[in-house]
């Protein structure tokens, strides 16, 4: 998505290539079986697929409608009892020494998702209505009563008492909102394309613990395309060389693009379908809905020539890149293509109760088609084959458009508002005439390490727009374009939908840092409310995210950020970051030891360093147009010394090491070629992002730009290196700086198949001091 999403920064497990023995026998057959011909419109009762539904029970993630594993659309009523024990699982995996003091009980008598939290010393009782509702019980008891923190990323369980503290009276909570759903279109591409199912399964159980209960999941997405087009006149191998790579395959779920990163394999291809199936099934075991990629006519080239009677419109380009065509909806050969595609995709994935799609993506074309006429054919084949289910339509730039939403029964519609908290002047009700919206927020583009968010105008807008005469609010969307960044952001966002009056949110910022790291301490208070003031009390109007970084941008003196869609310039005072960190450094020996202080200290100190960078930087300008030789090479020496002492304190971290992105890409080739394919893949994404053309002339290069230690040092640094050698060169010779071909320079890196470290090395806190010491005093800094 263009402004248009870090992964979790968690080290993958060592997984060694999936083999076709390691499959399900079920599993395995299906996945290597001939596609359905699209000459038949196969479709959940079609002779051609009675074979899914008569081995369902037999074959994992398979839930035909009506199986009592397939998710419950809301409003349906609710099963009598549930089994605990995928909660259970999941609460094992988060506390691992406390979880036996915890009784979980199913609790169905509630309409809405309810928890209730009772018991005494070293006895914790929680009762709920879904497996992800116990664990939303559970998590409101580790901040509200045992005041630890597990988050996203960074915990204090290591503070927790041998027993755990005694509930002082029963609480319920309930729901404030039906829907609360989780995860950009772009955050498989930007948080981590290649992760493990380890992985996977850890960020479920936070969304859990933190009351999500629909999770968008697109990994393995393109299997039922590639299985579905083989019906329609498509060799396995020219739709393998049509989907792009797991890295970029965000965008081409969203019509943008096609054809880059890959060649896909086949066995790839298998892989991810089974990872995917693996994950919806782990979300339907908690009773959260996973939310599945729908069809709404996303077609190779050549589709009307090879399929007669159909109507396809020609999409235009997308930053540089020649977007898929688009089947008119309308017409009769969209229905089979659904169908077939519906009925693949419930083979591996199992039904569910919501489906995500956006036609029409950033600027596509409609051509000739009537875009009413067009959403009630996509609604209608999705009810077709689900029955029911609700369309999640994402809420961006103009879309969904009045025409969309006049052709569709807007009470099976969800529309995420990615625009919540970024404008002003916002009436949903009136713009989209009344269909249900979830109130959004993306404070994250591009997977950058920045720190913020709009949390003010969260707590300003979320009790307002849905208490007030004919709201449509039905929920909250969490989508930043990459996750695994801003813990508290997460934190705060989440506790809307549960919280039964407006948030304080300066009080709210006081518990969090109490329970952060384990117990309250006056150093850490005093660092997150200079934080909640600073980064994240940034206002509305024109952004969502706080600025980037210039040590991550292309090099210039008048370089303002680095994505070229990101703010230009520094959106709250810079010095509330630098006394933050002051105050961090200055917190109690004993709670230095949690990854969620060692997690913030770090992000802190790298922030610091970030936001000098715009101070630095026009002093280099200066020097050089005056042509100061000698302040000119102090200024740029300390300029690099900077981004040492960044790649060092990233460095230190898990969650800030471009070893872990680079070895999870490596990990899914089965031989070397494939290998250094998904590494490029994983590569380009983070710095040209796609061909030149699209790089240069889309803006797209350094879009997903972020302070990784082995990014910064391979990267940045060099980059900076060429450029003030050229501007030290220029001053010595009395003659116009050289032009140099950054993209050449970056697509040499992105070339590149050098190892870098995947686990932390250093000390933080001498690292987070070492900064500290360097910059100037807040005072100076504003």
């Amino acid at each position: 998505m263009r402004n248009p999403t870090h992964r979790s920064g968690r080290r993958p497990r060592t997984r060694r290539p999936l083999t076709l023995a390691a499959l399900p026998a079920a599993l395995l057959a299906l996945l290597c079986a001939g596609p359905a011909p699209g000459a038949t419109a196969p479709g959940a009762g079609s002779p051609a697929r009675a074979d899914v539904a008569r081995d369902a029970d037999a074959r994992p993630g398979v839930h035909p409608a009506g199986h009592p594993g397939a998710v419950r659309s809301p409003g349906r009523a609710r099963a009598r009892t549930f089994d605990v024990a995928p909660a259970r699982a999941a609460l094992q995996r988060l506390l691992p020494r406390h979880w036996g003091q915890f009784t979980l009980v199913p609790d169905t008598t509630a309409d809405a998702d309810t928890f209730t939290v009772s018991g005494t010393t070293g006895a914790i009782t929680v009762r709920g209505s879904t497996g992800a509702t116990l664990l939303a019980g559970v998590g409101w008891y580790l901040q509200h009563v045992a005041g630890v923190d597990i988050g996203w990323p960074g915990d204090s369980i290591g503070m927790l008492p041998g027993r755990l503290p005694a509930v002082p009276a029963p609480v319920t909570r309930g729901a404030q909102v039906p829907h609360r759903y989780a995860l950009n279109d772009t955050d498989d591409g930007y948080s981590g394309p290649y992760r493990s199912f380890e992985e996977h399964r850890r960020q479920i159980d936070l969304m859990a613990l933190h009351g999500i209960n629909e999770v968008f999941v697109q990994v393995g997405a393109e299997y039922p395309y590639h299985r579905a087009l083989q019906g329609f006149g498509y060799s396995a191998e020219e739709l393998r060389r049509w989907i792009p790579g797991p890295g970029h395959q965000s965008w081409w779920l969203l019509q943008n693009l096609s054809d880059f990163g890959g060649p896909v394999t086949e066995r790839l291809m298998r892989e991810r379908a089974e990872l995917g199936g693996r994950i919806a099934e782990q979300l339907r075991g908690l009773g959260m809905t996973p939310v599945l990629p729908g069809y709404f006519g996303t077609v190779p080239p050549g589709f009307a020539a090879r399929n007669p009677g159909a109507v396809t419109v020609a999409q235009g380009d997308w930053a540089g890149f020649d977007r898929p065509d688009w089947l008119d909806p309308a017409s009769p050969v969209f229905g089979r293509l659904a169908a077939a595609y519906y009925a693949e995709q419930r083979a591996v994935f199992g039904d569910s109760a919501m489906y995500r799609m956006s036609p029409l993506h950033e600027g596509g074309r409609t051509g000739s088609v009537d875009v009413g006429a067009a959403a009630r054919a996509i609604q209608g084949a999705l009810h077709a084959a689900h029955p029911g289910a609700l369309w999640a339509v994402l809420g961006w730039q103009d879309d969904p458009t009045a025409e969309l939403l006049a052709g569709v029964d807007t009470s099976k519609l969800l529309i995420l508002d990615g625009l919540s908290d970024r404008y002003n002047r916002l009436d949903r009700e009136s713009r989209w005439g009344g269909a249900p919206y979830a109130m959004g927020t993306i404070y994250n583009f591009g997977g950058h390490t920045t720190v913020g968010a709009n949390s003010s105008v969260w707590i300003e807008r979320f009790g307002p727009w849905r208490d007030k005469a004919n709201s449509a609010l039905a929920g909250i969307a969490y989508l930043p374009e990459a996750t695994g960044t801003n813990p508290a952001a997460f934190d705060l966002f989440t506790d809307l939908a549960w919280e039964r009056g407006p948030i304080d949110q300066r009080a709210w910022f006081a518990d969090f840092a109490a329970r952060r790291y384990g117990r309250p301490d006056a150093e850490a208070a005093a660092a997150w409310e200079e934080l909640r003031k600073g980064p994240y009390s940034t206002s509305s109007g024109l952004w969502s995210e706080s600025q980037d970084s210039l040590f991550t941008a292309r090099p210039s003196l008048t370089a303002a950020g680095a994505a070229y869609w990101s703010p230009r310039s520094m959106r709250y005072p810079a010095g509330s970051v630098r006394r933050a960190l002051d105050h961090l450094l200055k917190v109690d020996p004993a709670l230095r030891g949690s990854s969620a202080y060692r997690f913030d200290l770090v992000d802190t100190a790298r922030q610091a360093l970030a936001n000098h960078s715009r101070v630095l930087l026009p002093k280099i300008k200066a020097a050089y147009e005056a042509e100061d030789l000698t302040r000119f090479r102090a200024l740029t020496a300390e300029w690099q010394e900077g981004m040492r002492m960044l790649d060092a304190v990233t460095g230190s971290d898990p969650a800030f090491l471009l070893g872990t992105w680079l070895s999870g890409a490596r990990s899914w080739g089965a031989d070397r070629a494939e290998q250094d394919r998904y590494e490029y893949d994983a590569r380009s994404l983070l710095s040209v992002w796609g061909r030149r053309d699209t790089s240069e002339g889309g803006f797209l290069h350094d879009y997903a730009n972020r302070e990784w230690s082995g990014l910064i040092s391979e990267l940045y640094a060099p980059r900076w290196a060429a450029y003030f050698a050229s501007l030290e060169e220029a001053l010595v010779r009395s003659a116009a700086p050289r032009e140099i071909d950054w993209h050449a320079f970056e697509a040499e890196w992105a070339g590149r198949t050098t190892r870098h470290p995947n686990r932390p090395n250093g000390d933080p806190y001498r690292s987070a001091a070492q900064i500290a010491a360097t910059l100037p005093p807040a005072a100076t800094t504003g």
